[in-house]
């Protein structure tokens, strides 16, 4: 795992995600304007906290506990899927 993975881990250790897939898209966002540090990734979480929050109330939960890392400027830009077990595996 690289050291973005385990610090995102770390944050939702909370969530007691099922599945927490990590992608580093940073490299094709390179010199786009705008972007004054920080990486660009996509999750998917897999987590009953999910379970009866609508879309947008998912993306605020991980939008919160990422906060430390968008306050350092760690991360740029973030893209989340967010889905309850039940969905993810059926």
């Amino acid at each position: 795992m690289s050291d973005m993975q385990n610090q995102m881990a770390a944050l939702l250790a909370n969530f007691n995600a099922e599945v927490f897939e990590f992608t580093d898209q940073s490299h094709l966002h390179a010199g786009h304007a705008g972007n004054k540090g920080g990486g660009h990734y996509a999750v998917l979480i897999v987590s009953d906290v999910f379970a009866g929050k609508n879309r947008i109330a998912r993306w605020r939960m991980v939008q919160a506990a990422f906060a430390p890392l968008f306050d350092a400027g760690k991360i740029h830009a973030l893209s989340i899927d967010a889905q309850t077990p039940t969905e993810y595996f059926h």
